[in-house]
Parts: C-alpha cells; sequence; structure tokens
C-alpha cells in the first residue's frame, strides 16, 4: 500500500503505553480470523512509573517514534489508536444492582440489562476515581438466582452482582493528553490485565479457574477468572524493575547492565543454576572488571520474586478464590520470560502455572518476537480494536436503509 495517507478500512492500531517499553501495533483480521500484524514500533519508555504517566513530554514523544516505526511498517497513516490503562490507583469492588421492571407481561431484553449496568455508573466514589469497566458477575430473576444471561426470561425483579473497575481520573486524562499530544485520537480505554486476558488465557481456563499474574516493568497485575467472568482484580506496585534495582544495588553495578544481566544470565531459582559461571563486567575507565557468580545472581532475583508472588498469593486468598482454580495460574508481561520462574511460582503457591504466550490469536507468518509474553497486552489491545470494528461494520449492515 503506497498511499500513505488512509489506513485500510479492517486495519485497528493498539496502543500499550508501558513502564519500560511503549508498543503500537497495527493489524487486521484475516479470511481465517487470525491477526496479521502489519506493522510494530517498541520504544523505551521514560516518561511512565508504575504504569502511570509522570512526564507528559517524554510519554508524547515514546508514542510518537513507535508511531512512526509502525506506521512505516504499515504504509499508511493512523488517525485512531486502542489504549490500555494500568497502575497502582486501579482498584476493584463489588456492588449489587436491582431493576423493578413494570411491564410484567413482556420479556426482559437488552435494554433492561443496559439499564441496570448504567446505574452501577452512578455509584458514589471517592474524589477523584472514575469507574474503568462494570462487569455483570451473575443474575438474579424474582429470586431464583445464578443466571448467567437473563435476556428472554420472565420477571419483574432483576438483579445482578457487578464487579467495578476503578481508576484515578487524573491518569486516565493524561493518558488522553500525551495520546492527543501526538496528533492521535483515542477510540478507547481498556483496562491492561483485561487486554492481557484475552490474548494469553482460553475460554477453558476462564471456566475452571484461573489467575493471571502479568509481570509488567513497574506493576504486576492480577485478573482471577471463574466460570468465565472476571471475578477479582488487583495491581501490585512491584514489577521486574525492582528485580532489576536489586541487582543494580546488590552486584554494585549501573542500571544497565543490571537489566542486561537478569536478561541474559538471570534466573529465579538459585537451585538450577549447576554449572555456576563467573560473570565478568567490565569496569569504568581502565577500573578492574567486576566478577558475579551466576548463582549470587540468581540468589537476589529468588528473594524478590519470591517477594512479589507473596503478594499474589495474598491477593488470590483474599478474593476467596483460592482453592476454585482449577487451571492454576498463568504468566504473562516481559517478566514472565525469566528463566526458572514457573517453577519457582509452582514452589510459592502449590498451584499448577504456564507462560502465557500471545501466538495463538495471530497468523502463523508473524514475526516471533510478537509472541513474546512481553507483546500480550498489546495484542490483546488490538483484539479489542479489532472486535469494536467487526461490531461497529455489523451494526451498520443491519440497520434500516433510509429510502
Amino acid at each position: 500500500m503506497n498511499d500513505k495517507t488512509q489506513p485500510p478500512k479492517n486495519l485497528a492500531v493498539a496502543l500499550d503505553i508501558g513502564t519500560t517499553k511503549v508498543v503500537a501495533l497495527a493489524g487486521y483480521v484475516n479470511e481465517y480470523e487470525k491477526i496479521e500484524v502489519l506493522g510494530i514500533g517498541t520504544v523505551k519508555s521514560e516518561g511512565v512509573t508504575r504504569g502511570v504517566v509522570s512526564n507528559i513530554d517524554r510519554t508524547v514523544r515514546a508514542i510518537k517514534e513507535s508511531i512512526e516505526m509502525a506506521e512505516q511498517a504499515a504504509q499508511c497513516k493512523f488517525v485512531k489508536v486502542h489504549v490500555g490503562i494500568a497502575g497502582q490507583h486501579i482498584k476493584s469492588i463489588h456492588h449489587h444492582g436491582l431493576l423493578v421492571r413494570h411491564d410484567h407481561n413482556s420479556e426482559i431484553s437488552e435494554n433492561d440489562v443496559n439499564k441496570l449496568i448504567k446505574d452501577m455508573y452512578k455509584l458514589v466514589l471517592p474524589p477523584g476515581d472514575k469507574i474503568l469497566h462494570v462487569i455483570p458477575q451473575e443474575y438474579t430473576v424474582d429470586n431464583e438466582q445464578d443466571i448467567v444471561d437473563p435476556i428472554g426470561m420472565s420477571g419483574i425483579r432483576l438483579e445482578a452482582n457487578f464487579h467495578i473497575i476503578t481508576g484515578q481520573i487524573s491518569a486516565s486524562r493524561n493518558i488522553l493528553k500525551c495520546v492527543e499530544k501526538a496528533d492521535l485520537d483515542v477510540a478507547d480505554i481498556t483496562l491492561e490485565p483485561i487486554a492481557s486476558a484475552s490474548s494469553v488465557l482460553s475460554d477453558e481456563e476462564k471456566e475452571a479457574g484461573v489467575a493471571l499474574v502479568d509481570i509488567g516493568g513497574g506493576t504486576t497485575d492480577i485478573t482471577i477468572f471463574k466460570d468465565g467472568i472476571i471475578r477479582h482484580t488487583a495491581v501490585i506496585p512491584f514489577g521486574g524493575n525492582v528485580v532489576t534495582s536489586d541487582i543494580r544495588e546488590g552486584c554494585i553495578v549501573m542500571n544497565e547492565q543490571a537489566e542486561k544481566l537478569k536478561v541474559k544470565f538471570g534466573s529465579a531459582m538459585a537451585s538450577e543454576i549447576f554449572d555456576n559461571r563467573i560473570i565478568t563486567i567490565p569496569g569504568f575507565k581502565g577500573r578492574d572488571p567486576k566478577e558475579i557468580s551466576e548463582k549470587n545472581l540468581a540468589r537476589i532475583i529468588e528473594a524478590r520474586v519470591e517477594e512479589v508472588f507473596d503478594y499474589v498469593l495474598w491477593e488470590i486468598r483474599r478474593s476467596g478464590y483460592e482453592n476454585k482454580l482449577i487451571a492454576g495460574i498463568v504468566l504473562t508481561g516481559g517478566g514472565a520470560q525469566l528463566k526458572h520462574i514457573k517453577q519457582l511460582v509452582e514452589y510459592i503457591t502449590g498451584m499448577d502455572t504456564r507462560i502465557g504466550y500471545p501466538n495463538e490469536h495471530l497468523a502463523g507468518d508473524t514475526e516471533e518476537s510478537i509472541s513474546s509474553p512481553m507483546y500480550a497486552t498489546a495484542v490483546g489491545l488490538l483484539m479489542k480494536g479489532l472486535r469494536d470494528k467487526k461490531r461497529v461494520y455489523e451494526m451498520s449492515q443491519n440497520s434500516p436503509i433510509e429510502k
């Protein structure tokens, strides 16, 4: 495509603004219902702290760079983007809703359900907070409980339990401001753990009960599913960066060197290191090189990862679903690439664990790097964007034609 002004009609663009990286991902759905990635741009993020924008100018610069890279690969100009939101300000609450229907003879319609959901947006929240998502749990129709879908049933009292996810107004405003300053429109804002879940979890896992743990640079996001429904969400204000920070202090090296040590030689279990190689780091300006043993490096990493997963386990217990997660834990995000992390998590939690890759939804010839857990959120946001486009298209096809 040489027309560098208009994107193809069925193209969607995702923008993942993270603590360590900003990712722009553009793609469309092919005839086999798989995502064809047309362009990707990954840039180091310097204006985001623990998932929240802390420097507008730096974030705008990173967004522009990543978008330009993806535009060059896709050979077209982007207009709208589907953005993710995360950070330690994200909270979740449970609430009960009730709707009394006056027309006894008619069936419960989609409008009744939507009215019940809209009422949840009127909840009084602490100052500075706003509702991001309202997720119905189960419905009750005239004392008939545990109904998954009440549409088409008869009844006067329609009740529902809701899982409501809230975030700070200022955090979402700052994201919007950054995207708009980069000359883009925001199609919608999605909670990043929900996006990651759609790209790495199967329907069977969500039904059986599963905890998705998305280990980012600044935060670790937890999403718990049971019976196909989100039951609990939480954000822990630690991620891969605290591991890097511990390596930096423990080995007395620069931050960049600590990150390289973690990625190249790091392991989450010291007991898995058998040959205990010595890693040599060049010294500054003629100073002697520094030597670090692989086992000591693993000990530093293991201590911090254990601490993070103590918080994760506490959140799983707090949700009340600890013994109901048949599918165990799925790890994703950049931190899930750490060697032996699966074994350590199984040891700490006693639950079955696997690493979540977003490759199931991608076309077969997609670049291998995009199938990495670190792109789970970006792929999930892209999936959400493509679903929304399809829904809008179908609605336009089904609407009555004006004469």
